[in-house]
């Protein structure tokens, strides 16, 4: 189990073959200073940079040390920016605006970088005016063109009187210069109305650079929107796959390269969120169709191999939460099968629900505390699950086993979560049996899902990363108003439900008056007959949550309910939920345990999808009266 964690390594992904798609990453993505960002860029497995020029302005090296550092590690320098406000301006303006970019054509000479953005005007002094900015863009590349470099143009989706991508390229292809063309970033162009659907009939060779951003769909200010709520592919709303082919199909073979501005990026660890980065390019890369393009050698993601279930859940426990965690298994009816052959792991069973109780992990909490430290997952194939992982760059745990025990393969989620891959239940055999057996009395099937909470700064890190590592599925996005603020909760599945998880953050962090539990956990498990199973925890002298009476008369106005069915809910604190399809919900929860973790019990109804969101407030607000009532 995880106590046998030794180390972990994260491998950097192969660089391209001769003819591939490269990767490259703006300096904005990431926090730090221009050392801190070209060392993550570099480690992280980027083939460039785009120099942002902000970043250049505060380093102490110069630009020919800035060049020489980066091709010290590997990098090349493929876009320097921005320059600001060229564009359609009066004769006086433009003078200045020509001095300006001849000094910066120094610097890129410098720096060898051989390709300028220019952004769309949003100056006061600009004309709306296309024939005059095509004219002056052309004057512009004539005098870069002189000095080996391109202008590459891009509509801001604010600029003044350029603000879509369509009609840039309307002015580019007036102006008809050869280092003259296009930069697109699926950001300026997914947030528009104009549909990206022309783009394929860009002249072929006029798109010079491609920038990619995903980001939630939200109704605000669009430069509010693209400061602060930039995201990396696949943790966002925006169809970037479907961007890429269309400009791929122009014929443009330039870097796939990240141009981010978000503001947890931006103050997080330069180094994690360069994998994060490269873990959404990578996963990008793979979802591109070959036969949409043919000719520039993506590189394949090993399938993700078919998930089949939990194998099981591994709390980590000390000698204060252990003995709780062991009376809250008994009180659901799970017996202590199996203790581990050579470490202080217990296995706790109930039909096909597994948990362990590992009291050997060390991770920083607070005496008392238990967690989530690791669960396994059933796969058909565990080997390709650690190798697609790898490619991932997800860090491989080292584990020391005795002669006889599984060889689990094993990687480290975000937030230092121990995931394992099981074949089928060898592992098993690693635990010498108690002589204890579950009786069954509380109808418990399987493992539901796992409510794995996430610190905000890294939630969107988590999801990309159980998606793509794991080859889940988005299931729902949900937010909801909580006794101590909003909350985000995202669900992600395999296509059969085998395998649920499901992701919450707080979106603020939390005042510190609140008597909350920090990042709680939990482990849902399936019951054919959640009034069956709940007498039957009763009997065995288990706790459920107990939830007030106003839920139940809320209950009768929103669903319409029977009084018969209201009151056998009440009576045993079930809550209820039903979908726009009809599928019911029914569910408990038992107090938390350990600090963080508890435990529910969900019997799904006529297919339905989701994981009780509506019910979140509700469970939240009767654990911190729990809590206050035992305090």
């Amino acid at each position: 189990m995880s106590s046998s964690r030794a180390s972990a390594t994260t491998r950097r992904p192969p660089r391209p073959a001769p003819g591939g798609l490269r990767r490259s990453m703006a300096t904005v993505c990431v926090s730090g200073t221009l050392d801190n960002k070209i060392a993550a860029a570099a480690d992280a497995g980027f083939d460039g940079i785009e120099l942002f020029e902000n970043d250049l302005v505060v380093t102490p090296w110069t630009p020919a040390e800035v060049r020489a550092r980066c091709a010290d590690v590997g990098l090349t320098i493929d876009l320097y920016q921005p320059f600001r406000d060229f564009e359609a301006v009066p004769p006086q303006t433009l003078t200045a605006n020509l001095a300006r970019a001849e000094h910066k054509f120094d610097v890129m000479a410098e720096l060898g970088v051989d390709t300028m953005l220019v952004c769309s005007s949003v100056a006061p002094v600009a004309i709306d005016d296309d024939d005059l900015a095509a004219e002056q863009l052309a004057l512009l590349a004539d005098r870069a063109q002189a000095r080996g470099i391109r202008i590459a143009y891009e509509a801001l989706a604010w600029g003044r009187h350029v603000s879509t991508w369509d009609h840039s390229w309307r002015i580019v292809a007036r102006a008809d210069h050869p280092a003259l063309g296009l930069c697109l970033d699926s950001f300026h162009v997914l947030s528009r109305e104009v549909s990206p659907a022309g783009i394929a009939e860009i002249t072929p060779g006029k798109v010079f650079f491609l920038q990619l951003a995903d980001a939630p769909r939200l109704d605000m200010d669009v430069l509010q929107w693209s400061r602060h709520h930039r995201l990396f592919p696949g943790q966002g709303s925006f169809d970037l796959t479907d961007l890429v082919h269309r400009v791929l199909a122009t014929g443009y073979t330039g870097p796939l390269s990240l141009e981010v501005f978000n503001d947890v990026f931006r103050q997080a660890d330069p180094a994690r969120a360069a994998i994060d980065a490269m873990r959404s390019l990578v996963t990008l890369e793979d979802s591109l169709r070959p036969s949409a393009v043919p000719d520039v050698g993506v590189r394949r993601l090993p399938a993700a191999p078919p998930l089949s279930g939990h194998a099981f859940t591994e709390f980590a426990v000390d000698g204060e939460s252990g003995p709780v965690l062991r009376a809250a298994l008994r009180g659901i009816g799970f017996a202590h099968t199996g203790q581990h052959r050579s470490k202080p792991v217990e296995l706790w069973e109930q039909a096909a629900c597994r948990v362990v109780l590992n009291s050997a992990v060390t991770r920083p909490q607070t005496p008392g505390t238990a967690a989530i430290s690791a669960f396994a997952l059933t796969t058909a194939d565990p080997r390709r699950s650690r190798v697609r992982a790898e490619a991932l760059l997800a860090p491989v745990l080292s584990r020391v086993r005795g002669a006889r025990e599984s060889d689990l393969a094993a990687v480290a989620a975000p937030d230092g979560t121990s995931v394992f891959f099981s074949r089928d239940d060898g592992w098993r055999a690693d635990f010498l049996p108690t002589g204890e057996e579950y009786t069954g009395a509380a109808l418990l099937t399987a493992t539901d899902h796992l409510g794995l909470a996430q610190p905000f700064d890294n939630f969107d890190e988590a999801g990309l990363f159980y998606r793509s590592v794991l080859g889940l599925a988005r299931l729902t996005t949900e937010e909801y108003a909580a006794p101590f603020g909003l909350m985000r909760s995202r669900a992600f599945s395999t296509t059969d439900r085998a395998v649920r998880l499901a992701l919450t953050a707080a979106l603020l962090r939390r005042g510190e008056w609140a008597p909350a539990v920090v990042d709680p956990q939990h482990v849902a498990f399936a019951t054919d007959d959640i009034f069956a199973t709940a007498s039957a925890v009763d009997r065995l002298g288990g706790t459920t949550l107990p939830v007030p009476g106003n839920y139940y008369a809320d209950l009768v106005a929103r669903f319409a309910l029977p009084a018969d069915l209201v009151d056998r809910l009440r009576r045993r604190g079930i809550l209820y939920d039903r979908d726009q399809r009809g599928g019911e919900l029914l569910h408990l929860y038992t107090p938390v345990y350990g600090g963080r973790v508890f435990f529910e019990i969900v019997q799904r109804i006529a297919g339905y999808d989701g994981c009780g969101d509506a019910n979140a407030p509700v469970r939240m607000a009767a654990h911190r009266h729990l809590r206050l009532a035992g305090s």
